[in-house]
């Protein structure tokens, strides 16, 4: 974010910084719902975080198998088809867990 923002810190004040914002929620949820409501966020958010990997996943293998992008090392047809069978399978069973979570 420092590229964004032209804003520099020492490295121990970020480092600090970064570990706090993390920290001081699951603290108040800790604090607030106990070991049980800690558990179930946590669970809640792994299911958040998996859910977004397909967005991440998709470009990136659409990007690496173009060789407009890649030119010489752009994904052979071997790698395209495990690539893109992956992706499938990862978007299927992401379907399956979020029909399970809800």
């Amino acid at each position: 974010m420092e590229g964004f923002t032209d804003f520099r810190w020492p490295p121990w004040l970020r480092r600090l910084v970064a570990r706090l914002l993390a920290m001081i929620p699951a603290m108040i949820a800790v604090r607030l719902y106990g070991d049980q409501g800690a558990g179930g966020l946590l669970i809640f958010s792994q299911v958040m975080l998996s859910l977004q990997l397909p967005f991440t996943v998709y470009p990136l293998v659409r990007l690496t198998n173009s060789r407009a992008v890649m030119g010489r090392f752009a994904n052979r047809p071997v790698t395209v088809v495990v690539a893109w069978s992956l992706t499938a399978l990862l978007v299927v069973l992401n379907t399956v867990l979020l029909l399970q979570s809800i």
